[in-house]
Formats: structure tokens, sequence, C-alpha cells
């Protein structure tokens, strides 16, 4: 019974957020869903890595160790729920972007955001809200595009936050 209700409001919730985008350009949504495919990633992890002498270094070793802990998590999860995307499974519904993969829970974009937020705020605390921030937009993207559903970009945050920190509490 509680799963079934939990289901619905996630549901709902996805149908109130997803019709915001409807008969509308998202172009600038696409964009900031791009932002989390991982090229990003890669770009600050080296720029920090060749120009921050205080913590460039040990940030990228922890993001580096944080991704390689998360993929594998990440797609054992996919394999294990295969739940199937809204996109795929809701009636009259068809996501504004060719989703990377079949399954939704968890959001990969949301996790990789997530634990790139928590290494920037742990490295960096100035701009703890600004990683955070986007993190969460890339969560949010993740459903106005029409390939998640709210507790998938839940349980990515999650996998995000708890991967950082066993990585930072390892190598930070």
């Amino acid at each position: 019974m509680l799963m079934k209700s939990l289901t619905k409001y996630d549901t709902d919730l996805f149908y109130r957020l997803y019709k915001l985008t409807q008969k509308r350009d998202c172009r600038s949504i696409v964009w900031l869903s791009k932002t989390g495919d991982g090229y990003l990633y890669f770009v600050i992890g080296m720029l920090l890595w060749a120009f921050e002498p205080e913590h460039g270094e040990l940030f990228l070793y922890t993001a580096l160790m944080a991704y390689a802990l998360e993929l594998p998590i990440y797609v054992l999860l996919k394999k294990m729920f295969k739940r199937p995307r809204p996109c795929d499974f809701l009636m009259n519904l068809t996501a504004h972007v060719t989703p990377s993969d079949k399954f939704s829970l968890p959001s990969g974009h949301t996790a990789a955001a997530t634990l790139m937020a928590c290494i920037v705020a742990h490295y960096y605390p100035p701009f703890a809200l600004l990683a955070y921030s986007w993190a969460a937009l890339i969560g949010l993207s993740r459903v106005l595009l029409g390939v998640h559903y709210p507790s998938d970009v839940v349980a990515g945050s999650l996998l995000g936050v708890t991967i950082a920190t066993l990585s930072i509490s390892i190598l930070g």
C-alpha cells in the first residue's frame, strides 16, 4: 500500500513537472542536462590538477576514485531495479532527448553531478552553493526532459553523496 502511494505520488509529480516543458523550446534544458554528461568533470579536474597547486591534484584523484566506484554501482543498480523510463512506460509521452540506456533508476546524471558537487564543496567551500545548485538543476532537467521520475533523481543524489563521502574520507 505504501509503495503504491509513493509510486502514484512520484508519477503525479513527474507529470506536473514534465507538463511545464510540453510544446516549449527545451534547448536550454537539454544544454543544462548535457553539462552533466561527464566531459565537464574531466575538464574541471584537469584544469585544477594543472593550475591549482593547493588542492588540485588531490581533487583530481578523489574525483577519479569516486567515479571509478560510482559507475559500476550505478550500472548494477540499473540492472537490479530495471525500472522503465517514464518516456517508455507512460502513455502519450515523448522524451525531449534520447536516453543513454533503457532503465531509469537511479539517475546517473544526477549521481555524477551530485558526486562532483560534494567534492567541489569539500575542497573549495566558496563554490559549494554554486556546485550544489548546478547538481540540483541537472536532476530537475532529467525530469523535465521526460527521462526520469523524481525518485530516480533522489536515488541518484543519494548515490552521489554516498560515494563522494566515501572517497573524501579515504583521500581527502
